[in-house]
């Protein structure tokens, strides 16, 4: 197999897992790659090789091609969204496709979960595991994915040294390197006590083994060393299933979005929750002042004289 069908099979792999696309969608993502791949082959040129202009060049064929805009639009888009799997998989070390803009069109709201429905969730993570230290592991993941907002690769790979020692603060590597502190919360910090006696207790009895610690406070067999965002989101899934939530409303990046509305709606600063996500503009972040326009709506159907 070479790298290009390698890369493309993975990036399949992870939607059909993350976003339970169907088998249609998967395919039009596959002939939208494919084609991009031929193109790339016809100038000697693999995937993980392309720059920013081969993007723009293929677009502008598909263009002298006779093409719609919607079509060239949703070409770059499957083209964008391998890209930064790849960059955030650390397969390729730049994203190519970062700075290209295609035709704007009405942002979609994430999808929202409400306070309640995230403690069931939190509630119901201690009962899921086939053994006691998977169910610690298991609330330790939901608590502190909650409490930080992380993205759900930055907690599957997180060090096992960064919560050592009962930080009031945690220390995320994100996208590009960069570094970010989010405060934990007290139930995030009691998860994360719990389960680390665990951590130790499974690691001694490795070390006699003789195998080598682990660096990941989530270890796993994977390739990577630590659990991976699939196995992940087959979690979330149980998990919502034994909490009686609709699994097609939740995904690993939905516990993210209810960090940030959650936050918002309870009056933190658009700039502070910026800052936490790891995100490089605010315009980004502007997409959940969509809570506070359902908030003022109350306010004013509530207390407003005329309103009733």
């Amino acid at each position: 197999m070479s790298k290009n069908n390698k890369l493309i099979d993975n990036f399949l792999e992870t939607i059909h897992a993350e976003r339970n696309a169907s088998k249609n969608t998967l395919l039009a993502y596959k002939r939208d790659l494919e084609a991009f791949t031929r193109f790339l082959s016809k100038k000697r040129i693999d995937l993980y090789k392309a720059n920013r202009k081969d993007i723009e060049n293929y677009i502008i064929s598909l263009d002298n091609h006779g093409m719609s805009e919607s079509t060239r639009a949703r070409h770059l888009s499957t083209i964008k969204q391998i890209y930064r799997y790849g960059y955030d998989e650390s397969l390729i070390k730049d994203n190519p496709s970062n700075e290209i803009k295609g035709p704007k069109s009405k942002r979609k709201l994430p999808n929202y979960l409400s306070e309640n429905e995230i403690n069931k969730l939190l509630d119901t993570s201690t009962q899921i595991g086939r053994s006691p230290r998977d169910k610690k592991r298991n609330t330790c993941l939901m608590h502190v994915l909650y409490a930080t907002g992380m993205r759900v690769s930055e907690l599957v790979s997180l060090p096992v040294i960064s919560v050592r020692g009962n930080p009031e603060m945690l220390l995320i590597k994100g996208k590009g390197g960069k570094e970010r502190l989010v405060p934990l919360s007290t139930p995030a910090k009691m998860a994360i006590a719990a389960y680390l006696v665990d951590w130790n207790s499974q690691q001694e009895i490795n070390k006699k083994k003789g195998l080598q610690e682990s660096k990941f406070l989530f270890p796993s067999h994977s390739k990577l060393g630590h659990i991976t965002r699939v196995r992940f989101y087959v979690f979330i899934k149980e998990l919502c299933i034994k909490a009686g939530i609709s699994p097609n409303k939740v995904s690993p990046h939905t516990l993210r979005h209810a960090f940030a509305s959650h936050l918002l709606a309870n009056g933190a600063d658009l700039r502070v929750i910026q800052m936490l996500l790891g995100h490089a503009d605010v315009a980004t972040t502007e997409i959940y002042t969509h809570v506070l326009d359902e908030n003022i709506k109350s306010l004013v159907f509530e207390h407003h004289p005329l309103a009733h």
